[in-house]
């Protein structure tokens, strides 16, 4: 069977006005090799042509790589600096990263990266988590956060800005950010433990703010639907960021363009990634 090559329509592109040399995308489902429970979604069905890129989801290794192929030759990048993502807070360097690859080494555990260095790409790879792309608007950094709510908690938001902006040189206010797709405020249940986690962090003058992206259920459940874009946008603009876009885009609700794993379970990654062109 021959599937449709990977093209431009299979993924999507921050729509932020910064330098030229910044490129970014974020993957969707479609455009690639994998069989359902992996698929792609056509004609209002799951069938062959998932653009899966996770190693570790269970898909057949030779699709994954195909895949894979397909994204760096759409892109046309070198192979980015995958990490091992436990949903915490660390901040690596790609450059690292790719080093460590080249040498052999164990995968690095990390949840974001950032880079100065033209032609390295940062990614990170996601299902319902959140991912943040970061870059000055002259393009001298870039980075990109996998923001699940414990990540968000954690600050790794925060943690990447700072690190973008310490190698372009500006503060972290004269940053731009792009929220790419996750599981939307219609679709994310959680219970008190993630509201507290975010409330009880929160500034005074910000926690009524924060408060707000937590929606009590209907009925008396103790459950919450909570909105991540919001509260990235509440993390972003303590740092003084105020130049943020998307967050519209969800996971769960979409299936005939993204992966969920809380809907699905057995499912596909999607990846976000940033560089800077030569």
């Amino acid at each position: 069977m021959t599937l449709p090559a990977l093209t431009s329509a299979d993924v999507l592109q921050p729509n932020w006005h910064i330098a030229p040399r910044v490129r970014a995308l974020v993957t969707t489902r479609n455009g690639g090799v994998s069989l359902p429970p992996y698929g792609a979604w056509r004609d209002g069905a799951e069938r062959p042509g998932g653009l899966n890129l996770g190693r570790r989801a269970g898909d057949d290794p030779v699709h994954v790589e195909e895949n894979r192929a397909r994204l760096r030759a759409l892109a046309g990048i070198a192979e980015p600096a995958w990490l091992s993502q436990v949903h915490g807070a660390h901040v690596v360097n790609a450059d690292d990263v790719l080093d460590n690859a080249r040498a052999g080494g164990a995968p690095v555990q990390a949840d974001a990266s950032v880079t100065d260095r033209p032609g390295t790409v940062s990614i990170v790879m996601i299902a319902d988590c959140m991912p943040v792309l970061l870059c000055d608007a002259a393009g001298r950094a870039v980075g990109a956060a996998h923001a699940g709510w414990r990540g968000l908690a954690a600050g790794v938001v925060e943690n990447t800005a700072r690190r973008v902006a310490a190698l372009a040189g500006v503060a972290p206010s004269a940053l731009h950010a792009y929220l790419g797709p996750c599981i939307g405020p219609a679709a994310f249940e959680v219970g008190d433990d993630v509201r507290s986690a975010f409330v009880d962090a929160a500034d005074v003058a910000r926690r009524d703010a924060v408060a707000r992206a937590f929606a009590p259920r209907a009925q008396a459940t103790g459950k919450y639907l909570a909105d991540l874009p919001a509260l990235a946008r509440e993390r972003l603009a303590q740092l003084g960021v105020t130049q943020v876009t998307g967050g519209d885009q969800c996971t769960f609700t979409q299936r005939e363009r993204y992966y969920s794993y809380r809907r699905d379970r057995v499912t596909g990654r999607m990846a976000a990634l940033i560089w800077l062109a030569h």
